[in-house]
């Protein structure tokens, strides 16, 4: 087992890194940028490295400073969290070129999700359903119209290498597909560097359905089950529960086994997400997240296990703790993502939070780094806290949500909490009447003007 661990990454997730670290008996090694000098996980983990200025240019993606502070505090491994180098496959060469574990997948698993078309290829070959679409990226103009033909409109463009809904537009008829495959082009080379796209069929009312799986590397795999991600609001996710109100057990179990049998057949290592678009009884692949997700706590909450202390056996070359035979799951999990954003514009909120009272008792988690004095800074992204609740049935669940929202106080800042209050009173939310676009046809109504 690993003696002392550098989480490369800041905020919640870092402190949700440490605390399984210090549960496992392993030392920690916080890196901060010069913004983050006073977060929660930099004052409490065993040792702190700053690697840079704000710019996440200059500290959290400079993977040399990284591998310096992992270097000069002799950490065995790195974590690296979700989101910043975390799905970044030269990143992980690096690191294990140093002789440092790299707690996550093999840097090829990485390549290969990580290139969207590559990834639904492979998925076909392993028998998981994909989205039906072309099967490479587009030379041209002329070959983008005969494929978006052959598929039907309406038609998604998409990134090969894109991510966060950057580089996807919908294109409804022929009309419009020069002009918005341009946009899209445009959008992913800024983002990405990489402008190759692809064309898949659009499909107008779908569930965002995830199974989260594990694999040893050594072909052995297990899935815990399904997440419902439909909630979102410009293809970002805003709260996820488990399991989906949408499937039924057939279904469910379904999946599961299909997806695990797909990394086992890669001997993929560690946590990975297969995420499906969910409609009319089918499922189709979109894509694989090689990392933990933000929304992994459901998950947790209805399989009472630690995915972090998960990964950190695996990547160790311990086995997987249990088979799929002993995982059972209880009860029902909800998610709120809470930003400091105005609930309203948008627009994200850094400041000094003033007051801070979180809420508590039975089946309550709150994941957060937030603390009263600690100054929100402006350079990140504006997830400040999530809150997880867990009840033996669904309706529990909502019930225990409504009261958790009520009594969560964050002063000084606006947050996202008002929405998620507006939701959880919606009749066709507590009735689990949603798709991926329900949120924004809804916004305005939830949130007023």
């Amino acid at each position: 087992m690993f003696e002392k661990i550098l989480i490369a990454n800041r905020g919640e997730i870092a402190l949700r890194i440490h605390r399984a670290c210090r549960e496992m008996g392993i030392k920690t090694v916080a890196v901060h940028s010069t913004a983050d000098a006073e977060a929660m996980h930099v004052r409490l983990a065993d040792e702190s490295v700053c690697i840079g200025p704000p710019n996440p240019k200059e500290s959290y993606l400079n993977i040399p400073a990284l591998i310096s502070a992992a270097e000069i505090t002799d950490a065995d491994a790195v974590h690296p969290g979700y989101g910043f180098l975390s799905e970044n496959a030269r990143f992980a060469e690096i690191v294990e070129a140093h002789n440092i574990a790299f707690i996550g997948p093999t840097a090829d698993h990485i390549r290969l999700m990580g290139d969207k078309i590559a990834a639904k290829q492979a998925m076909r070959e392993l028998g998981v359903p994909v989205v039906p679409g072309i099967e490479g990226g587009m030379e041209d103009m002329d070959e983008a119209r005969r494929a978006a033909a052959e598929i039907g409109y309406p038609v998604l463009a998409k990134a090969a290498a894109g991510g966060g809904g950057r580089g996807m537009k919908v294109i409804h008829d022929e009309s419009q597909l020069e002009e918005l495959l341009t946009q899209a082009r445009n959008e992913a080379m800024h983002a990405f560097g990489d402008d190759t796209m692809y064309l898949e069929k659009f499909l107008p009312s779908p569930r965002h359905i995830e199974v989260q799986v594990f694999g040893d590397g050594k072909g052995n795999a297990i899935h815990l089950g399904e997440r419902d991600c439909s909630l979102q609001r410009r293809h970002q996710k805003v709260l996820e529960e488990a399991p989906s109100p949408a499937l039924n057990s057939e279904e469910r179990s379904s999946i599961g086994e299909r997806a695990a049998k797909a990394i086992a057949g890669i001997n993929y290592r560690g946590a990975g997400t297969i995420e499906f678009l969910y409609q009319d009884g089918e499922f189709f692949f979109i894509e694989m997240n090689t990392r933990l997700q933000v929304e992994h706590p459901v998950t947790e909450a209805i399989t009472r296990l630690d995915l972090v202390r998960e990964q950190i056996r695996v990547a160790s070359g311990a086995p997987l703790s249990l088979e799929q035979s002993e995982v059972t799951f209880s009860g029902h999990a909800v998610e709120c993502r809470i930003n400091a954003e105005n609930h309203k514009t948008f627009r994200p909120t850094p400041g000094t939070v003033t007051d801070y009272h979180p809420p508590g008792g039975l089946g309550v988690r709150v994941d957060s780094g937030l603390y009263q004095g600690y100054r929100v800074p402006p350079y990140y992204d504006s997830l400040i806290a999530k809150l997880v609740v867990h009840g033996r049935t669904r309706n529990e669940c909502l019930m225990r949500l409504r009261r958790c929202l009520e009594e969560f106080a964050i002063g000084g800042i606006d947050t996202t909490i008002p929405l998620h209050m507006a939701l959880v009173d919606d009749p066709e939310f507590i009735d689990g009447d949603y798709t991926i676009h329900w949120l924004e046809q809804n916004l305005d109504r939830l949130v007023g003007d």
